[in-house]
């Protein structure tokens, strides 16, 4: 990744000016995409991209009353107080190392990480991606302050509790996922209907997870995250972007694992595959979608440069992702790859 032009951080800066929706609900996704635009070749696009983007943001909204040690609990899950919730980490992250406040706040957030359709781990995941591989600029240590803050704002437990402990590896335990009866809702209405359908809970619990190994739960987290890349490829057109997140959560919290604590491994697992499997019941196709065709021969470099021309950043972000799945394969992994060549078709470009 190019860190030493400065336009990651640039970026970064310019986005911390406008708060983390738009539109009442839309996630801000520029962190997000700005990193992966950088990290894959495309810091030269960035100011370009964002210059586009920026004209959906809207400001940062007004702070309400300040969250403190004292009353954070009673704050937890309040969108109105997004702007509070960020100085409040920005604050923790001023005095105390990053790592210890992300490991103190992480199993706090953690049963409500299917809020905002987990936009908010994601962009923790991004974050931490780059302050463990490409250094603690200021920039960055206040954009996990953000992310941190988005997450609390809007910090959702599903309406069905879980704990998967079954046999099943994760390319099984989607296939077995059932699907809500009434699809193509909004995601809290679609996640509503969880406890009424049947077989759900069976289904989401079958997942396993090698709770007493660590380095296991890792594995199985990069498994879910190629399984999931995988069921975009055939069932990603059940809504092209919300099936987006499927593959995108597992993978923030897959790239956060090393900046935790071991112990909290398995439950982040059990947490974002059942938030995973929720958005799967939600809003996966039932029928598989045909083969691609007419993708032509895919090279890594040249499915990111294209998902970069497209635009969107959820395209943007599932190729940084598919580029995730096919870099662990030693031959690469073309079924990633056209999951995101698969985005590239199913989303329309920002033009």
């Amino acid at each position: 990744m190019d860190t030493t032009s400065g336009i990651l951080d640039e970026a970064l800066e310019r986005l911390h000016t406008s708060g983390p929706e738009f539109r009442g609900f839309l996630a801000n996704h520029g962190p997000m995409a700005v990193e992966a635009l950088v990290r894959h070749g495309q810091a030269g696009s960035v100011h370009r991209w964002l210059d586009h983007y920026e004209t959906k943001l809207e400001d940062v909204p007004s702070p309400q009353d300040p969250v403190t040690d004292a009353n954070w609990q009673q704050a937890l899950g309040d969108p109105r107080r997004v702007t509070d919730w960020t100085a409040y980490f920005t604050r923790l992250v001023a005095e105390r190392p990053w790592r210890d406040v992300l490991a103190t706040w992480w199993p706090r957030l953690l049963p409500g990480i299917a809020g905002a359709a987990t936009h908010p781990v994601i962009r923790v995941g991004h974050v931490v991606r780059t302050l463990l591989e490409d250094g603690e600029e200021a920039p960055r240590i206040a954009e996990l302050a953000h992310a941190l803050g988005y997450w609390a704002a809007r910090h959702t437990t599903l309406p069905v509790t879980v704990r998967p402990s079954g046999t099943a590896s994760p390319a099984e335990a989607l296939a077995a996922l059932p699907r809500v009866a009434d699809q193509q809702v909004l995601p809290l209405d679609g996640l509503a209907q969880l406890p009424g359908t049947p077989g759900w809970p069976a289904a989401a619990e079958s997942l396993d997870v090698p709770y007493d190994d660590p380095d296991a739960v890792r594995d199985r987290t990069a498994a879910l995250v190629e399984a999931a890349v995988h069921h975009y490829l055939d069932h990603g057109h059940g809504h092209g972007v919300l099936m987006v997140h499927t593959a995108t959560a597992p993978n923030a919290v897959l790239r956060t694992l090393p900046a935790l604590p071991r112990e909290l491994w398995a439950v982040s697992l059990g947490a974002v595959w059942t938030a995973s499997a929720a958005i799967t019941s939600v809003y996966s196709a039932a029928e598989m979608q045909s083969p691609l065709e007419g993708a032509g021969p895919l090279v890594a470099e040249e499915v990111f440069e294209r998902s970069a021309r497209h635009g969107d950043e959820h395209v943007i972000k599932l190729t940084d992702t598919a580029l995730d799945v096919a870099n662990r394969t030693a031959d690469g992994d073309d079924r990633a790859l056209a999951a995101a060549v698969r985005a590239q078709q199913l989303i329309p470009a920002d033009s």
